[in-house]
C-alpha cells in the first residue's frame, strides 16, 4: 500500500499549496487580519474531511480571525474545489497551530539567555 500513501501526501501538499493561495489572496473578510500560513493539510483517506493547520501571526484578535475562517470555510472549499480537481473535495477542520509562535517565543527566550552566559 506504498502507492496510496504517497498519493495521500500529494494530495495534502496540493490541497496545502492551494489553501495557502485561497487564504492569503482570495479571501476577502475584514476579520481575518494577520499572516495566516497552512503549516500542514492531513486529508481523511476517504477524502471526506481535511484537517487544516493554521498559524496567524500579527492578529488584531486571534480568535475573531480563527473563528472568520471557520465561517469563510464554504468559500474556501468552493474556491478548493475549482482549483484542484478531485472528485470530492473535503469538508475543512481548521485548527490552529501555534508551534511557530511558541518557536518565536523560544528563540526569543534564547536570546535573552545566550549573551549573559557569555561574558
Amino acid at each position: 500500500m506504498p502507492s496510496n500513501k504517497s498519493r495521500m501526501e500529494r494530495i495534502d501538499e496540493e490541497y496545502k499549496k492551494a489553501l495557502s493561495q485561497i487564504i492569503g489572496y482570495e479571501l476577502k473578510n475584514p476579520n481575518v487580519t494577520g499572516l495566516i500560513s497552512v503549516t500542514k493539510v492531513k486529508v481523511t483517506q476517504d477524502l471526506k474531511y481535511a484537517k487544516v493547520y493554521i498559524s496567524i501571526l500579527n492578529s488584531k484578535n486571534l480568535n475573531n480571525t480563527l473563528e472568520a475562517i471557520k465561517k469563510s470555510a464554504g468559500f474556501i472549499r468552493t474556491e478548493l474545489a475549482k482549483k484542484v480537481n478531485l472528485r470530492n473535495t473535503p469538508e475543512l477542520i481548521f485548527e490552529l497551530d501555534d508551534s511557530i509562535e511558541y518557536g518565536a517565543k523560544i528563540d526569543n527566550i534564547l536570546k535573552e539567555i545566550l549573551p549573559k552566559s557569555e561574558k
